[in-house]
């Protein structure tokens, strides 16, 4: 069986017997966890076990273990820095700054694999504008080069530790004031007044970056449909402009600023033509069961398979 385009996720700390049903599913490629799946490094390596023995090849087990206020594996794991911290070194010695990234992407990467947990959701590559407070200090930087040359060391640790990176929110969610995971997000710039926000993938990508995360920001002036759902974003400017042939995964389509875009099947559908190769459904299993139930026509093409389980 091939590894399936939805990546979902799990209630508690082992498998219950709906959960193995589910994860057994053709659809599905991945489990991402959240805090509420870690009692301790044991307890959660059993768990990652658990999901990796179901099929074969393993699902794919995700984390955003970005640090600071946005990371999941808490006890038994070191308390990351806020990336913005990694920011202000830089302000005062740019070389000590970039040698603390790759450590930091390095520990992180480190104590992740070693529960089995195969990436986390990291670098967040969005320029450090000011403006919206679910980004805040997930931030590296305002300034490009910076946040370039940070990411791109973070990525060098991720890698010494046997992990890729996963850059986000493509194509920049700092923009915007809005939180896209409770209310639409729109970002009013013409595509070349972007280009700021585009540096950093355009320098992970020609450092091998595995894959890229894709928000649910509105960018009027290019597409009238979220980045996550857009042809024009990830076809266009992704794939073909920026070069990009590794993995894309959609932001969370239960948040809101996805959820007004049909209903679950028909927004992973959407996800996957614009050229996702796979799609998150988080927090709502609900949907996850209505997408299972309404698998025809969710079939992504064999390069998006490949790309998957390289």
């Amino acid at each position: 069986m091939s590894l399936g385009p939805l990546m979902v996720d799990l209630a508690g700390l082992e498998l219950s017997g709906e959960d193995r049903e589910v994860l057994r599913h053709e659809l599905i490629g991945g489990v991402i966890l959240f805090g509420r799946n870690c009692q301790d490094p044991a307890q959660l390596k059993a768990l990652v076990d658990s999901i990796h023995a179901l099929r074969s090849p393993p699902l794919l087990t995700a984390v955003d273990q970005e640090g600071g206020r946005v990371q999941r594996f808490r006890n038994g794991f070191t308390v990351l820095p806020a990336p913005r911290s990694l920011g202000r070194r830089w302000d005062q010695d740019p070389r000590e700054a970039m040698e603390l990234a790759r450590l930091v992407g390095w520990l992180m990467a480190s104590e992740v694999r070693s529960v089995g947990v195969d990436f986390s959701f990291a670098p967040c590559v969005d320029l450090d504008y000011g403006i919206n407070e679910a980004i805040g200090d997930r931030a590296l930087h305002r300034d490009p080069e910076a946040v370039c040359a940070l990411a791109a060391a973070c990525l060098v640790g991720m890698r010494e530790a046997g992990m890729h990176a996963v850059a986000k929110h493509f194509p920049g969610h700092g923009a915007v004031a809005a939180d896209s995971h409770l209310t639409e997000a729109s970002d009013r710039r013409e595509l070349a007044d972007m280009e700021p926000d585009l540096r950093p993938y355009r320098r992970l990508i020609d450092n091998q970056l595995a894959a890229v995360m894709a928000s649910h920001v509105v960018y009027p002036h290019v597409d009238a449909q979220p980045a996550s759902l857009s042809r024009r974003w990830i076809g266009g400017v992704l794939r073909q402009e920026l070069n990009f042939h590794g993995c894309v995964f959609s932001d969370d389509l239960s948040m809101a600023a996805a959820a007004g875009h049909g209903t679950a099947p028909e927004r992973v559908r959407r996800a996957l033509a614009a050229g996702c190769d796979m799609a998150l459904i988080c927090n709502d299993r609900d949907a996850v069961h209505g997408v299972l139930d309404a698998s025809a026509g969710i079939s992504p093409e064999p390069a998006s398979r490949a790309r998957v389980v390289r």
